[in-house]
C-alpha cells in the first residue's frame, strides 16, 4: 500500500484511489464529485466540512479520524470498518451503507436520512440525537450505544436490534415497531413510548 500525499492526492472530482494510506493528512474542507476509494486506509486524516457527491468507499478502514460535518450525498460504503473516529454532525443523505461497522466512535448529531443500512454495526458509538429520519434500519444493529434523542421518524426499524443502549428521549418512537430490543432497554423506553401513546403512568 502506498502513501498518500497531499496535493497529489487531495480530493478531485471522478477520481479514484487504490490501495493508498491516507496518513496524518488535511483534507478539511475540500469537495469532490463521483470519487471513489479503493482499499484505502484513513488514519488520523481529516475529511472535516469535506463535500462529497456519489462517492464510495469500498473495502476501506478508518481510524482515529476527523470527519466531523463531512456532508456526502447518495455516496456508498462497503465493507468499511470506522473506529474511534469523530463524526459529529455527519451527513449522510440517500446513500447505503453494506457491511459496515462502527466502534467507539463520536457521531453526535449525524444525519442519515434515506439511507439504507445492510449488516451495519455500531458497537459503544455516541449518536445523541442523531437523525434516521425515512432510514431504512432493517439491516442495523446498536450495541453499548447512546441514541438519546435521536429521531427515527418514518424510519423502517425491522428487525433492527438495540442492545443495552440509552434510548431515552427518542424521536417517532411508534417507528421502532418491528425492531429487537433488549429487557433493559425496554425499561429506559418506557417513558418516552407512555408520552407517544398518551398513556400517564402512576409512579405510586
Amino acid at each position: 500500500m502506498d502513501t498518500a500525499l497531499s496535493p497529489d492526492h487531495d480530493l478531485e472530482d471522478e477520481a479514484t484511489f487504490r490501495r493508498l494510506a491516507f496518513l496524518d493528512l488535511d483534507l478539511n474542507g475540500q469537495a469532490a464529485d463521483s470519487a471513489e476509494f479503493e482499499q484505502c486506509r484513513f488514519t488520523r486524516t481529516g475529511l472535516a466540512r469535506t463535500v462529497l457527491e456519489r462517492a464510495m468507499f469500498t473495502d476501506c478502514l478508518v481510524e482515529t479520524s476527523d470527519w466531523a460535518n463531512l456532508k456526502a450525498t447518495k455516496s456508498g460504503l462497503l465493507r468499511v470498518e470506522v473506529s474511534l473516529a469523530r463524526l459529529t454532525g455527519l451527513q449522510w443523505i440517500d446513500g447505503s451503507l453494506r457491511d459496515v461497522t462502527f466502534r467507539e466512535c463520536r457521531m453526535d448529531l449525524a444525519t442519515f436520512r434515506f439511507t439504507s443500512f445492510k449488516d451495519v454495526a455500531f458497537t459503544d458509538c455516541n449518536l445523541t440525537r442523531a437523525d434516521f429520519t425515512s432510514a431504512d434500519l432493517r439491516g442495523a444493529s446498536f450495541t453499548g450505544c447512546d441514541l438519546s434523542g435521536a429521531q427515527f421518524a418514518q424510519a423502517d426499524c425491522a428487525g433492527a436490534r438495540f442492545i443495552r443502549c440509552e434510548l431515552g428521549g427518542i424521536g417517532s418512537v411508534t417507528s421502532l415497531k418491528g425492531a429487537v430490543v433488549s429487557a433493559h432497554d425496554l425499561a429506559g423506553l418506557a417513558h418516552t413510548l407512555a408520552a407517544a401513546l398518551d398513556i400517564t403512568i402512576d409512579e405510586g
